[in-house]
């Protein structure tokens, strides 16, 4: 599953009664590429498409996420947090050997204007 399909999985299971055009304008994609994206969720049983008449009596689709896409999208978050945990702790200690030569690099400095 690539990252497009978790996010139109977090967002489905958020309201499952966006439109493809609301979720487009929500994610940044194409409507296109929204649609292919759907179909594949579909195709790969992840979540289901039920047909209902919205508020302006229009024919409309609920998305709703199946327990196979329920599991999909737990195991993805769990993944997707850890690597953003470890990327934090990465950033941490960079900072900190940057601060560390910030302040080495400052009493290089000091030392070096005084006489």
């Amino acid at each position: 599953m690539d990252e497009s399909q978790f996010k139109t999985l977090r967002e489905l299971a958020m309201d499952g009664t966006l439109s493809q055009r609301d979720l487009s304008r929500r994610m940044g994609l194409s409507l296109g590429r929204v649609n292919y994206i759907v179909n594949a969720l579909l195709r790969k049983g992840y979540i289901k498409a039920n047909r209902f008449k919205n508020s302006k009596n229009k024919m409309a689709y609920m998305y709703i996420l199946t327990p196979k896409g329920i599991g999909v999208r737990v195991t993805h978050t769990y993944t997707f947090l850890q690597r953003k945990i470890d990327e934090f702790e990465k950033l941490k200690r960079e900072i900190e050997i940057l601060k560390k030569e910030n302040v080495e690099i400052g009493n290089i400095g000091k030392k070096g204007t005084e006489r």
